[in-house]
């Protein structure tokens, strides 16, 4: 990372406009990905049913799902979805903007923090910006109303903090710091700590400033962080540990912390899983050539400031390979290094690797959709035929169009090139399967009738309900799982009541609606 190298703009194309390109892309993703596919289970119903449970309960302290307390993940998404929906009423549109909205927010503060780190290399902050934005993954899972924009965002505004503290700010940098953490407590958990806390214990390898601080004086001001983003959580943690009782501090104190380090519940994976999957998370930016090159011959622990870079990022990649539980999304907020430290790297003048990088995610898609119109690919093991010649044509007119607009901004400009990959990939992508998806994940389809039902009266049976229905039909109340044994006595007792099937039973009626969800081919009855 020579300070000489940086990226390279044709005369017409400023730095600033690099940034707004940032900036627009971001918000494209965040407006255009969530109206090409239906609220997918379960995650994303699973969070706006909590935030629905909230919203209908008014109970605002402690969550629920389903009727029973939720402690998988802090408020703060669910209170931000709530506040949204104080104007605009329960809008799934609003609802779906609000997690998104932060990784607008993470491109805007990858750009600043890029200008504050390299004040004398005009133009990289605006650089990482428009590579965070166009970072295949990050755009993807930036698109979804998910946890993990809003922790990218308590990182990077932490790690500004930081770098004021280590410039010698004083009390305001400190409580910025401590209101970061709290920000991150609140957006995912303790988990901001693996983001954070390595890279304020490595200050005196990294630091910026001529005349370092003394080391206790570092610690002590780290120390003082810390206990305000525990004054700031005990506002909420407090209320909420006594009315959540002694199960619901199990869970939010270790099961869903110390518990999934140790020994993960739920995805775990080999320590090696996320070195496997960097060309996936990286892409496409991490396929040059050129980048990699740079990098490797760039004098990393020469310069401090790529050592400030090489602590965050791989920090985070150890930790969380030490840790039980994985999944590619946990890396996100680490994602902003790697856009500091590619756009530091030299860009190519000519190539066609931007084309090439389209290539790799486009033809495999267009081979899979024409499986599936053909019928001969399958979801979930189930065959579907729902993509017509029309909307095929439609989306391979898009990837060819795509992929000489790729081809054309890349010999005027590599980084622009280079840019348009992932939102030309993820379009033909969204497109394509755009059918199949809405078929085989879609809950709405059984939300008319679900929300016409009284409190109490709708039941679920052969299927691991997470809340899928809870939002997408407004139930007013939870819904009753049945083992398969106690169907009938449930029949019994609630005529005209509705009743979710996964099973071949019962057969009290015949289904008023039915389709596939998640692997499983749901009927819903109505009780004679």
């Amino acid at each position: 990372m020579t300070q000489q190298s940086g990226p390279s703009f044709p005369a017409p194309v400023s730095a600033r406009t690099i940034g707004l390109l940032a900036l627009s892309l971001a918000v494209a993703f965040t407006v255009i990905l969530p109206l090409l596919r239906p609220v997918l289970p379960v995650d994303e119903t699973r969070y706006l049913s909590v935030a629905w449970e909230m919203y209908r309960d008014v109970n605002f302290i402690v969550p629920h799902l389903n009727g029973e307390i939720y402690g998988h993940k802090p408020p703060l998404l669910f209170w931000l979805i709530n506040l949204i929906w104080s104007i605009t009423g329960p809008s799934e549109v609003a609802a779906r903007l609000v997690a998104p909205a932060f990784g607008v927010l993470s491109v805007a503060l990858t750009w600043r923090l890029g200008n504050r780190l390299f004040a004398d290399r005009p133009g990289l902050g605006a650089t990482a910006a428009l590579i965070l934005a166009s970072t295949g993954v990050f755009a993807l899972y930036g698109s979804l109303t998910m946890f993990d924009t809003m922790l990218t965002s308590a990182t990077l505004l932490g790690i500004l903090a930081l770098l004021r503290m280590d410039a010698g700010g004083r009390w305001p940098a400190t409580l910025g710091l401590g209101a970061a953490l709290a920000f991150g407590v609140l957006a995912k958990g303790p988990v901001i700590l693996v983001h954070l806390l390595p890279l304020a214990l490595a200050q005196p390898f990294w630091t910026q400033a001529g005349e370092r601080q003394s080391i206790g004086a570092w610690y002590r001001r780290l120390g003082a962080s810390i206990l305000m983003a525990l004054a700031i959580l005990a506002v909420w943690l407090v209320p909420a540990l006594w009315l959540g009782g002694p199960d619901y501090r199990d869970e939010i104190l270790w099961r869903q912390s110390a518990g999934r380090m140790v020994n993960a519940f739920d995805h775990a994976r080999p320590i090696w899983f996320f070195v496997a999957i960097l060309p996936v998370l990286l892409w496409p930016w991490a396929w040059r050539p050129s980048a990699l090159r740079g990098l490797w011959t760039s004098g990393l622990w020469q310069d401090r400031r790529a050592r400030f870079l090489a602590v965050w990022g791989l920090a985070t990649l150890v930790l969380f390979s030490l840790i039980s539980g994985k999944q590619a999304h946990y890396l996100i907020p680490a994602l902003p290094a790697a856009a500091l430290a590619l756009a530091a790297a030299p860009m190519p003048r000519r190539g066609v690797g931007p084309f090439v990088a389209c290539l790799a995610v486009v033809v495999p898609v267009l081979i899979w959709a024409a499986l599936l119109a053909s019928g001969q690919a399958k979801i979930d093991g189930v065959a579907v035929m729902t993509l017509g010649p029309a909307t095929f044509a439609l989306a391979v007119g898009i990837a060819v169009a795509g992929l000489v607009l790729i081809a054309l901004a890349g010999r005027r400009a590599p980084i622009m090139g280079w840019a348009l990959v992932a939102p030309v990939a993820l379009l033909v992508t969204h497109l394509m399967l755009r059918p199949a998806v809405f078929e085989h994940y879609d809950t709405a389809r059984f939300a008319a009738a679900l929300s016409q039902a009284p409190a109490g009266s709708v039941a679920i049976v052969g299927y691991p309900y997470q809340g899928e229905f809870g939002f997408t039909a407004r139930l007013p109340g939870p819904i009753t799982l049945v083992p398969e044994a106690e169907v009938a006595a449930w029949v019994a007792a609630h005529p005209g009541g509705l009743l979710i099937s996964a099973s071949d039973q019962p057969d009290t009626a015949p289904p008023i609606a039915e389709g596939w969800l998640a692997g499983r081919h749901l009927r819903l009855h109505r009780v004679p």
